[in-house]
């Protein structure tokens, strides 16, 4: 269940997700905090056991823990792959790199004026963020969240749940026939594992709990009309072939304790804090838009008054 809205999603695209990168963990971590106390001397040989060096290119050196850092930067499919399967790579990506470094600095790019435009970009990026996290954190407060979470709660009440399981065929010829075997006393689970074929069959055709509109109308309603325990008495049709509905539980969705929503009720909020931060600082600059052809942008309309009740 998400707590995203769509004004915290445009905040986000406006802002160039900076909100959402003031609260990373990266920039949590450069909040005023006592240093931790310097570690203890290892013994000898312990270094190496704890991050041993794995590659080295023209003397620079790399340890493991640089291959990890390379590999939390990747897409977090990469980061479920085994890391002994793409350790190789990674070496060979954190040497490519250092070597194609070593030859931009030999030919002097750092003085370049591309580069020295994109590291004071970066730099600007830098000083949004944690900007930014200082206003969001100035303002942040758990009556903001605890506000947050009451309107989630009041627009979003739980919903009537069930959980049911089917078998799923391809004919009506073939649902009579189970229909007919259950009547018979046959075991639910097991014709699905048989008759099935759908990915629910592998787990005796149970589809879990859900609300009505996460099916096709068709089973909902039929599913929503039976009582816990009943198998429909005929076949159900739906694009997807012919099912026999098996309800097994009726429920009401238990909403997330305010603890439990925290996490996202508090992004939501640090995003309506940026936006608010943002449109203030609009308010007091002196801003001029143009269109793509250099020509002045006509004013936006001013909003209308709000009408007297």
């Amino acid at each position: 269940m998400s707590f995203k809205t769509m004004r915290a999603a445009l905040v986000v695209a406006a802002l160039g997700s900076v909100a959402a990168v003031a609260l990373s963990p990266a920039m949590a971590q450069d909040a005023a905090k006592p240093a931790a106390p310097a570690a203890k001397p290892a013994a000898a040989g312990s270094a190496l056991a704890d991050d041993p060096v794995v590659a080295r290119a023209n003397g620079k050196e790399f340890k493991r823990s640089d291959v990890i850092a390379l590999l939390q930067q990747l897409d977090p499919q990469v980061q479920q792959m085994p890391l002994q399967m793409i350790y190789p790579q990674l070496v060979d990506q954190l040497i490519q790199a250092q070597l194609v470094t070593e030859a931009g600095y030999k030919a002097k790019l750092q003085d370049s004026a591309d580069v020295k435009k994109r590291l004071k970009q970066a730099e600007e990026q830098f000083v949004q963020q944690a900007w930014l996290k200082a206003e969001i954190d100035k303002k942040m407060s758990p009556e903001k969240i605890k506000a947050a979470y009451d309107k989630w709660i009041k627009e979003n009440p739980p919903q009537d749940e069930v959980r049911a399981s089917h078998i799923l065929v391809k004919t009506k010829e073939e649902a009579d026939a189970i229909i007919k075997q259950l009547k018979g006393g046959a075991d639910f689970a097991k014709l699905a594992a048989e008759k099935g074929t759908d990915g629910t069959k592998d787990r005796g055709g149970d589809l879990d709990y859900f609300t009505k509109d996460r099916m096709v109308p068709e089973f909902a309603n039929a599913a929503f009309a039976m009582k816990v325990g009943d198998v429909s008495a005929t076949p159900v049709q739906s694009e997807f072939g012919f099912h026999v509905i098996k309800l097994t539980d009726k429920r009401k969705q238990v909403p997330p304790t305010l603890d439990q929503a925290t996490p996202q009720l508090r992004q939501m909020v640090a995003q309506e804090i940026a936006e608010d931060v943002v449109k203030g600082l609009e308010k007091t600059a002196k801003v001029e838009k143009f269109n793509i052809d250099g020509s002045p942008m006509p004013a936006a309309p001013a909003a209308p008054a709000p009408q007297k009740k």
